[in-house]
């Protein structure tokens, strides 16, 4: 008798078939994770973003501002020969981005780790 015909892909015989069972269902599967993860873990929108950028804004120019503050302050109790305010204008500023690189390497960190753990 006469087999019916079946569409190849590649290889040849019953091969063929067998191979594509397991990749289709491969295939389906990992959409259906990746569709359960986005709905799961929403992408952050442009607003949250500009919300981070913000964050870090502050973060840097609050400890610039009162570095500024507290040299004015100094510089009109104690003057000298020099400046109080400069020096800590950029101490602040030195926090600041400490401050901030500390933060956004702490993010980055938590971000790439936490595919890791849900899959485990």
């Amino acid at each position: 008798m006469t087999e019916p015909p079946v569409a190849k892909t590649s290889g040849s015989g019953s091969d063929a078939g067998a191979e594509l069972g397991p990749t289709l269902a491969g295939r389906v599967g990992d959409k259906a994770a990746r569709k359960l993860k986005a709905r799961r873990d929403p992408t952050p929108g442009v607003w949250f973003g500009l919300g981070m950028m913000g964050l870090i804004g502050w973060s840097v120019v609050v400890p610039t501002l009162l570095g500024a503050g507290l040299g004015l302050w100094l510089d009109a109790r104690h003057p000298g020969p020099h400046s109080w305010t400069l020096a800590l204008l950029v101490g602040g500023l030195t926090l600041g981005c400490f401050n901030a690189w500390r933060w956004i390497a702490k993010e980055e960190r938590a971000m790439r780790d936490e595919p890791e753990d849900r899959h485990e």
